[in-house]
């Protein structure tokens, strides 16, 4: 390495010893995933330096006239169409305070390697399934949770057994006993999915499909907005009793009670794109353990068991929400890994490493600019209820 020790004493003081492991890669984008940050150096402009604050650092070359006058020395190993990546031991407090790294990029990479196990040298659809992984096991756990409470809780079944008097319900000749099927299109397995339903589709009209005697009838309705309840009504009520069932029927509501947690997360956001609910009800860090600390000082008198229950119903919450979040088709998320893998598919061919590297940097930058605006919101309500 030819001018290794005068480079490191005056330039760069803040490395600690030599080069430790030398790698040779296809691209930047195979070097370990464990690399956070990317800069340039600007006094050499020779190589890349990555870099994540752990007191390990990795040396990018890739000019071509540097790799040739390295390599011509005897001293400087390549292979020919790769990048040769060094990693280097460094002191992290100089090299912060000689402002050498930048947060610039997230490294969205894997490790270069023969091994056909290896991440990059999977086929394509192995790579969907592989991504795809975390937010299915997210549902899985969610399920497993909701199958637990179903289990121990029950579940609350969709008869109405009250008709409010001067409301559309009523009107339209729904009686107590009937079952409600289904609202517009959306099938109804649960008493607090027709009140949801309401509150996501406020003042437009559904069309109840109910089921009395074991005959269905279908009638539409408009709700009427109330007052005292600040919200839209149909004029059903039904009551808080819950039903236990079989084994088969426990595990079937329990698949129930997913599909329900992930149309209230969509319709969330579709109310939130829409601005028919304001950033300010969106709840982030703090504002969920906020909720933890009143659910538990709310149940915590009703005993242990209810305890545990409403602190199963909110992982159930958090992991289908975490689920479905993580497939959206957003850049430094799962789903927009999967996006770009399915480009893939549509080209023959893989994205650009460096292409897309960069949309996923801008996409990591806008999580983390919406991060702070929900942090701030639920400092905000927290210090101002």
């Amino acid at each position: 390495f030819i001018g290794k020790e005068e480079i490191w004493d005056k330039a760069y003081p803040w490395l600690t010893s030599p080069v430790q492991e030398v790698l040779f890669c296809d691209s930047v984008a195979q070097i370990p995933q464990t690399l956070r940050f990317v800069t340039y150096d600007k006094a050499l402009a020779e190589y890349t330096f990555m870099a994540d604050f752990s007191g390990e650092a990795y040396a990018v070359f890739k000019n071509d006239d540097t790799v040739k006058r390295l390599k011509s020395s005897g001293t400087f190993n390549t292979v020919e169409g790769k990048y040769r990546i060094e990693l280097w031991k460094y002191n992290p407090a100089l090299l912060a305070g000689d402002g050498m790294v930048d947060a610039l990029s997230l490294a969205l990479c894997y490790k270069d390697s023969d091994d056909e196990r290896a991440f990059n040298n999977k086929n394509v659809w192995q790579r969907i399934a592989i991504v795809f992984a975390g937010p299915l096991f997210n549902f899985i756990l969610a399920y497993i949770l909701s199958v637990a409470i179903i289990a121990t809780m029950g579940f609350d079944l969709p008869t109405v057994t009250e008709v409010m008097e001067g409301y559309p319900a009523e009107e339209a000749g729904i009686e107590a006993g009937d079952s409600i099927v289904a609202l517009n299109h959306y099938t109804v397995h649960f008493y607090r999915e027709i009140a949801i339903y309401t509150f996501m589709h406020p003042g437009k009209d559904v069309t109840v499909t109910y089921e009395r005697d074991g005959k269905r009838a279908t009638t539409t309705l408009t709700p009427q907005y109330d007052e005292e309840a600040g919200r839209y009504l149909l004029g059903i009520q039904g009551n808080n009793s819950y039903t236990k069932g079989n084994v088969f029927t426990t595990l079937k509501y329990g698949f129930y009670e997913i599909k329900y947690q992930i149309y209230v997360t969509f319709q969330s956001l579709k109310m939130l794109v829409t601005r028919q609910i304001s950033m300010n009800e969106v709840s982030g860090p703090v504002g969920i353990v906020k909720t933890i600390g009143d659910t538990y000082e709310s149940s915590v008198k009703d005993g242990l068991l209810y305890v545990v229950m409403n602190m199963l119903s909110i992982s159930v919450l958090l992991s289908a929400n975490l689920g479905v979040m993580n497939l959206l088709p957003i850049p430094a998320l799962d789903g927009g890994r999967l996006l770009f893998f399915i480009i893939e598919l549509i080209r023959g061919k893989k994205m650009d490493e460096t292409v897309e590297g960069y949309i996923h940097t801008v996409g990591f930058v806008l999580l983390m600019l919406l991060m702070i605006v929900v942090l701030f919101n639920d400092v905000h309500k927290l210090v101002r209820p």
